[in-house]
């Protein structure tokens, strides 16, 4: 399994999601993600995931907005009609598989 994140500053959220999913027993739980501080991939490789995937730790990390030029905040609305699309779209792969 592989989640994703826009970056972590102290990966609490994270970890707490990795955690969670390490409960279903994947294979490997593993995190990726473009920006974090040390001290979260340092927390997420302590057992909540197999791996952090990382391109940049900065010293000092100051917060992973710095690192966007738009780190607008996703709505609520925005999430629900994302997860509505992906519902849907799952629905249509499993009604045309063969032996559906």
């Amino acid at each position: 399994m592989i989640l994703v994140d826009d970056g972590l500053a102290t990966g609490a959220t994270m970890t707490s999601a990795a955690r969670a999913v390490r409960r279903e027993q994947p294979a490997r739980v593993v995190v990726a993600v473009p920006v974090a501080s040390e001290e979260a991939c340092s927390e997420l490789a302590r057992g909540a995931a197999d791996e952090c995937v990382c391109l940049e730790r900065p010293e000092p990390f100051v917060a992973v907005g710095i690192w966007y030029e738009r780190f607008d905040q996703t709505s609520d609305e925005e999430v629900i009609a994302c997860l509505e699309r992906s519902a849907e779209a799952e629905s249509r792969r499993a009604r045309s598989s063969p032996g559906s």
